[in-house]
């Protein structure tokens, strides 16, 4: 089943990546793998349906941040390749997902990385049904 919202999508694809789970520091709903975040969530979906969420890009930083909706995420963030997205709902799912999976890969444990790739290789559609396409 896929969530009906943009946010609902991006939260239940972080959470559905291997030993993702749930947590609230700060006040805000996070996604960690082991004790490390991957995705700051914000408390709840912006009312126009679109989301917010920060994630670490270490390779997709600088095209991300050409897009008016990217700014590099505060506290110094920013300097471990942090973003901070206030997508709006027209926002392909896709890009977001792709995100979402890059900041996992950038903070997981290597074998937690080889078995999200072993998953993707059993099950070629897995990732493109996790997206809702």
């Amino acid at each position: 089943m896929v969530p009906d919202s943009l946010d609902g999508a991006v939260r239940a694809f972080a959470f559905g990546l291997p030993e993702a789970w749930e947590d609230h520091p700060w006040g805000d709903t996070v996604a960690k793998v082991g004790k490390k975040i991957f995705v700051f969530l914000g408390e709840e979906a912006p009312a126009d349906g679109g989301c917010w969420l920060g994630v670490k890009l270490p390779e997709s930083k600088e095209l991300a941040l050409a897009l008016s909706f990217v700014k590099p995420m505060g506290y110094g963030l920013d300097r471990g390749g942090w973003v901070g997205i206030q997508a709006p709902p027209d926002v392909p799912l896709e890009m977001l997902l792709g995100w979402v999976e890059e900041s996992y890969r950038a903070v997981a444990p290597k074998p937690l990385v080889a078995r999200l790739d072993a998953e993707l290789d059993a099950q070629p559609d897995a990732r493109r049904d996790a997206k809702g396409t």
